[in-house]
């Protein structure tokens, strides 16, 4: 009788929930936005500055162009569940990466369940990314002796389609 255990350095987990709005200029649009991501996450959103110059838009490098929080732990996992329920509970499959993240976007921010229509910020879109990890993940981030992470180790596109579909009970099309 040989008993098979589970690797606990292979066990999946949920690392962060990144939402985004790009609004493409700045001013008082990205008050709005951070004030409907504030409103979505519970947290305090910051503005986000262009990384370079594009003339033909009229966006220069270091102007606020878009606002983003982050979600980590308990109130991450919540949070995807709501999104996830404003999308139907199914995921396209082509969204995923080969390194166990995953994105999607919503039109309509009101479509998240628990979120009000507030006419001073109307209906915005945006972006989700949802970023998975494994024990041993942090070797690509520490200060000292940074490594890559193993192939053997890399959370693949199908291990991540199956993480969604048991943890959070979506079908993926």
């Amino acid at each position: 009788m040989s008993q098979v255990t589970e690797n606990p350095m292979k066990k999946i987990t949920l690392e962060k929930v990144v939402l985004n709005m790009g609004v493409g200029k700045s001013g008082d649009v990205i008050e709005i936005a951070k004030k409907a991501l504030d409103q979505i996450s519970g947290k305090r959103s910051c503005a986000r500055e262009a990384k370079e110059t594009q003339r033909d838009w009229g966006v220069r490098k270091g102007e606020p162009i878009g606002a983003a929080v982050t979600i980590r732990g308990e109130d991450a996992r919540a949070l995807l569940k709501r999104l996830l329920e404003a999308k139907g509970n199914t995921v396209n499959g082509r969204s995923f990466d080969n390194f166990g993240n995953y994105s999607f976007g919503i039109r309509e921010h009101i479509d998240i369940p628990g979120v009000k229509y507030d006419p001073q910020i109307g209906i915005l879109g945006l972006g989700i990314s949802v970023t998975l990890t494994r024990p041993g993940y942090g070797i690509r981030r520490r200060s000292k002796h940074k490594a890559s992470v193993g192939k053997s180790h890399i959370i693949t596109s199908q291990e991540a389609k199956d993480y969604l579909t048991k943890e959070f009970g979506v079908t993926v099309a």
